[in-house]
């Protein structure tokens, strides 16, 4: 029971864990070099995708998709979808899918003379499945070693959580302790009475 117990929590942690990886924003240093436009079919990994742009109530199964093609201070390429999220999950609110596009189209530059933007975004990268982390935002930044600045958003949001988490878990403890626990051993003490008083009667009948 111990081992499933923890095998139960470490899974619940591990899952919180992934949602906030995937839906907190993190800043890249990158240097543009292409953006173009693709059309996409989606399939099982349309949960990875944000719906179609705002004002536009497409509801096919595929459409055309911005993309940001980069490459990071580091050397590796990394490519970014750039979609409107709205007003839905995650709730970045973002409504400028074209200008963003557009802004990163005039920010293309080549490896003999860079021009580096801090590109923030949310989601992951995975070849497999062909997931794209979406941009939000960027803006530009001095070289390859920018800072990226203080996430401080992302602080706050994983202290108010931590803090939520941690009040939930010592009042369950206080009502674990003041009326499931006294349950329990009610229970047990019932049960263990009821186990003397058959114990004691089948004595009884084998002295008979």
């Amino acid at each position: 029971m111990a081992i499933l117990k923890w095998v139960f929590w470490l899974t619940i942690w591990a899952v919180i864990a992934a949602f906030f990886h995937y839906t907190l924003p993190q800043v890249d240093i990158v240097r543009i070099t292409d953006t173009y436009e693709k059309r996409i079919d989606f399939g099982n990994n349309s949960i990875f995708w944000s719906k179609a742009d705002v004002g536009n109530n497409a509801t096919l199964g595929n459409r055309d998709v911005f993309f940001i093609q980069t490459r990071r201070a580091k050397g590796d390429v990394m490519v970014y979808r750039n979609e409107d999220t709205g007003w839905g999950w995650p709730p970045y609110f973002k409504f400028d899918t074209t200008n963003l596009q557009a802004e990163a189209s005039d920010l293309k530059s080549s490896s003999g003379s860079p021009q580096y933007v801090a590109l923030k975004h949310y989601g992951w990268r995975n070849e497999f499945f062909s997931i794209f982390p979406n941009a939000t935002s960027m803006w530009v930044v001095d070289g390859p070693n920018a800072s990226k600045g203080i996430p401080f958003g992302n602080i706050i949001i994983l202290t108010l959580f931590a803090a939520t988490a941690y009040a939930i878990w010592v009042r369950w403890r206080r009502f674990k302790r003041s009326r499931i626990d006294p349950t329990v051993e009610r229970i047990e003490d019932d049960f263990a009475e009821r186990q003397n008083r058959f114990s004691s009667w089948m004595k009884s009948r084998r002295k008979k």
